[in-house]
């Protein structure tokens, strides 16, 4: 029977998702905890098959524990369980090696049925996270843009305003502007249907 460990800060979740798993007499489940640095400790002697994994975690987030795990034990395979889906936190997990995610109100048959998934050498995960992950693969890397800059450009090629490419960003409109500056200059544009073209042409954005 294959072996679950569950990170989780949430109890009620944490329990819940413990007593599924038990319950269907398919996985066992050989401890839960609720940071990532009490499970990395025990990870040699718990041996598990799949970890569970919560990103927003007190401490060591799920993104960097999911990092570690798979440095010290490659053959683990993690499963993001994450309440947005949409998230980029769950692409950069992705990134990180995690095998796919779970949404937290995923039915009782949804959470068993991508656990099997993973087990049988699949990636459980939305279209809209695959393809944020196929993007990425295709983007060339020989790019002249910042990470930052290449965000806002592709915010902008997604039609968003500069408030709501801030807003997700983390930054002041005035920052986007600034960035916007940059690109022009970068890519020697007046527009930004001209640095768009070239950016698109280029495959620096997806």
């Amino acid at each position: 029977m294959k072996r679950i460990v569950i990170i989780e800060d949430n109890r009620d979740i944490r329990e819940g998702f413990a007593e599924v798993i038990k319950a269907s007499g398919k996985f066992d489940v050989i401890k839960h905890y609720d940071t990532c640095e009490n499970a990395i400790r025990n990870l040699s002697k718990d041996c598990p098959d799949v970890v569970l994994m919560d990103i927003d975690l007190p401490g060591m987030s799920g993104i960097e524990g999911t990092s570690r795990i798979l440095k010290q034990y490659p053959q683990i395979l993690v499963l993001i369980i994450t309440v947005f889906e949409d998230s980029d936190k769950v692409f950069k997990s992705l990134c990180a090696g995690a095998s796919g995610y779970i949404v937290k109100n995923s039915g009782i048959q949804e959470l068993l049925r991508a656990i099997d998934e993973a087990l049988a050498g699949g990636a459980p995960m939305s279209l809209n996270i695959a393809s944020m992950v196929v993007r990425s693969f295709k983007l060339s890397s020989d790019s002249p843009l910042s990470e930052r800059e290449t965000q806002v450009l592709q915010g902008i090629a997604q039609g968003k305003t500069y408030t709501k490419i801030a807003t997700e960003l983390f930054i002041n409109k005035e920052t986007v502007r600034s960035h916007i500056r940059n690109i022009y200059h970068k890519l020697a544009v007046n527009s930004k249907a001209d640095a768009l073209k070239i950016a698109e042409d280029n495959r620096w954005i997806g």
